[in-house]
C-alpha cells in the first residue's frame, strides 16, 4: 500500500498590523515531531506593543523549527514547516522556487538563520517525539523572562519563579542562571573568530555588560529617538497645592459609586488635563508631515504611561473625554494592569492622542518627558508630597506637586501650553467645582 504524499508547508511571520517589520520570537509551544491542528497556537512572539500568540494556519506534524527564542525574526521569514497529507510534497530545502505557497502578501522569500543551539533542540524535540513522551509543561513566565533565559541558556523547568502566583521573573532567571546582572557579551553573542593576544578578564581595565536590544525596549528607543529628532519639544512647568485632590480621593474612596475600584490622584489629574483640552484643542492633535497641516482630534484617546517588566508601555483610554470619573478611574486601573501582566493587545497599546505619565511613584518631583510620537502633548506628574505654602497670608503645610507639560512647538505655542497647564493646576487646586461642571 503506498503511503500518501505529504506537503510541507511553511508558516512565514505575518504583518500583525502595527506598522512593524519585524518581532522577537519569545517562546516555541511546540515541538519537532508535535501534531497540531489548524488555529492551534504555536508559540509567542513580543513586538514593540504586545506579546502575542500566533495560531498555525496549517494542520499536520512539525517538520523543522527556522527560529529560536530570543531572535529578530523579519515579517514575512519562515518561522517553521508543518507536513500535512492533502497534497504533494514540497522539497523543504526549496526556498525560492515557483510553487511555493505565498503566507503573505507583498513579501518575497527569505531564510532564517539556524543556530547550533536550535538545531540541537530540535534534534532532542523529535526524539522525544518518536518515544512517545508528551511534551513538557509550559513554565509561566512573563515575556522578559522567557527572552532571557534563552540568551543565558536557562531552562525555564529548573527556575522557582517569585512573582504573583509563582510566575518567574527575570530576577529569578538571573538567579538560577549565577548572574547579579544583565546577560554579558560571552551569554549574547558567539565569537566569529578567534582573538589571539586579548587580555584577561582580570587584566581588562574596564568592567562592562552588554545588553541586547529586542522587543519593547528596541522599538522605544527607536520612538524615542524619532520624536526627539522630529517633533521640537519644549515644556512648562507648575508647582500647585493639591490640598483639595487629594482630600477629595479619600472621599471618593468612600463613595459607592466607586465600588470595586481605587481611585487615585491620578484619576484627577487626567479628568483635569481632558478639562483643558477642551478649551486648548492643540494639546490633542498632531502633525501631519505629508501634508503640513495640523490634525485636531475630537477624541482624546488617553494614553497612560506604564512601566513594565517588559519595559515603557502605553495603554490607551478610548474616547477618556466621555466617561465619568468612576468610568475613567476603573479604565486607566484596568489599562494599566493588563499592560504590566503582559496580557494587552497590540490595538490596545496604539493610537492615543495625548498621554500623561506619573514619575511621582517613583519619589521624583518631575520631569520632562519626550512626546509619544504622533502627538502634541504629554503631562507629567511630580510626587506629592508635604511642603511650605502661604494660605491666605500665612504659612501652612500643605500637599504640593510639580507639573510639567512637554509639547510640540510646531503646533502648540507657549502660550497655549501655559494657559492649559494653569488650568490644570486651578483644577487640582479645587476640583469639586471643575467636576460638576464637566458633568
Amino acid at each position: 500500500m503506498t503511503n500518501p504524499a505529504r506537503a510541507v508547508q511553511e508558516f512565514r511571520l505575518p504583518d500583525l498590523g502595527e506598522g512593524l517589520t519585524d518581532a522577537d520570537w519569545v517562546h516555541w509551544a511546540v515541538a519537532v515531531g508535535d501534531r497540531v491542528e489548524l488555529n492551534q497556537v504555536i508559540g509567542e512572539v513580543e513586538t514593540a506593543k504586545a506579546t502575542v500568540e500566533l495560531p498555525s494556519p496549517y494542520g499536520g506534524t512539525v517538520e523543522e523549527l527556522l527560529v529560536e527564542p530570543g531572535q529578530t525574526v523579519p515579517v514575512g521569514a519562515p518561522l517553521l514547516r508543518i507536513a500535512s497529507e492533502d497534497g504533494p510534497a514540497e522539497p523543504a530545502g526549496d526556498s525560492s522556487g515557483p510553487s511555493r505557497p505565498s503566507v503573505l502578501v507583498g513579501y518575497g522569500p527569505g531564510d532564517a538563520p539556524q543556530s547550533r543551539r536550535a538545531t540541537r533542540r530540535a534534534s532532542a524535540d523529535a526524539g522525544r517525539a518518536r518515544n512517545g513522551d508528551p511534551p513538557p509543561a509550559r513554565p509561566d513566565a512573563k515575556p522578559g523572562a522567557r527572552k532571557l533565559a534563552a540568551l543565558l541558556e536557562v531552562d525555564l523547568d529548573t527556575v522557582t519563579g517569585t512573582g504573583r502566583g509563582g510566575v518567574i521573573t527575570r530576577d529569578d532567571v538571573r538567579r538560577t542562571a549565577g548572574h547579579g546582572d544583565e546577560p554579558t557579551a560571552g551569554h549574547c553573542e558567539e565569537p566569529t573568530a578567534e582573538r589571539p593576544h586579548s587580555p584577561a578578564p582580570e587584566a581588562s581595565p574596564e568592567r562592562t555588560t552588554r545588553i541586547p536590544v529586542g522587543g519593547v525596549r528596541k522599538r522605544t528607543a527607536e520612538a524615542v529617538s524619532r520624536s526627539a529628532f522630529t517633533a521640537p519639544h519644549a515644556s512648562v512647568f507648575l508647582t500647585c497645592d493639591a490640598t483639595a485632590t487629594v482630600d477629595l480621593v479619600s472621599t471618593l474612596r468612600a463613595s459607592p459609586a466607586f465600588e470595586g475600584v481605587r481611585p487615585t490622584a491620578l484619576s484627577i489629574v487626567s479628568r483635569a488635563l481632558l478639562h483643558a483640552i477642551a478649551d486648548e484643542p492643540s494639546l490633542n492633535a498632531h502633525w501631519d508631515d505629508d501634508t503640513g497641516e495640523i490634525v485636531l482630534h475630537h477624541d482624546a484617546h488617553l494614553g497612560i504611561a506604564t512601566a513594565t517588566s517588559d519595559g515603557l508601555k502605553v495603554p490607551v483610554v478610548r474616547e477618556a473625554q466621555r466617561l465619568s470619573l468612576p468610568r475613567l478611574a476603573r479604565s486607566i486601573a484596568e489599562v494599566a494592569d493588563r499592560a504590566r501582566t503582559g496580557r494587552s493587545t497590540p490595538p490596545e497599546l496604539t493610537g492615543s492622542t495625548v498621554s500623561v505619565t506619573n514619575v511621582g511613584v517613583f519619589g521624583v518631583d518631575g520631569g520632562t518627558p519626550i512626546l509619544n510620537p504622533g502627538e502634541s502633548a504629554i503631562l507629567a506628574v511630580g510626587a506629592i508630597s508635604d511642603r511650605p505654602w502661604v494660605v491666605d497670608g500665612a504659612l501652612a503645610i500643605r500637599k504640593v506637586v510639580t507639573l510639567s507639560l512637554s509639547f510640540d512647538h510646531r503646533l502648540v505655542d507657549g502660550e497655549q501650553a501655559g494657559r492649559a497647564l494653569a488650568t490644570i493646576g486651578a483644577f487640582l487646586g479645587d476640583p469639586v467645582p471643575m467636576l460638576l461642571a464637566d458633568r
